[in-house]
């Protein structure tokens, strides 16, 4: 977040998808900011702009303070305890949400 808004390189890449980009699709915004005070840029900001692009389902969302992420000297990512859990939490709650729009195989094979 940058502003209490997405950052223009986000816009940018948006603006590239078609108009029903994510027509069908299940949503897990991820944002990372440099303060609280812009939490809910992801519910005024993002998910309008998702729900345009047709999303068919946007999840609540993750939002992290920079100061919750840490580079390590490898190049990796560590997360302190509490945005781990809240990643991990989404995640699940992603997959469940992706699983649960999938056809059943059973239904498609007695639908041929």
């Amino acid at each position: 977040m940058y502003k209490a808004a997405y950052t223009g390189v986000l816009k940018a890449f948006l603006d590239l998808l078609p108009q029903r980009a994510l027509s069908g699709k299940v949503v897990l915004p991820i944002a990372t900011g440099g303060t609280l005070a812009h939490l809910l840029a992801i519910d005024y900001a993002l998910k309008p702009v998702l729900s345009e692009l047709k999303a068919r389902f946007v999840l609540g969302g993750v939002y992290a303070v920079d100061k919750q992420l840490q580079i390590q000297q490898d190049g990796s990512l560590q997360f302190d305890e509490e945005i781990d859990q809240r990643l991990k939490e989404a995640l699940n709650e992603f997959a469940e949400s992706v699983k649960s729009l999938q056809p059943n195989v059973k239904e498609l094979a007695s639908a041929n």
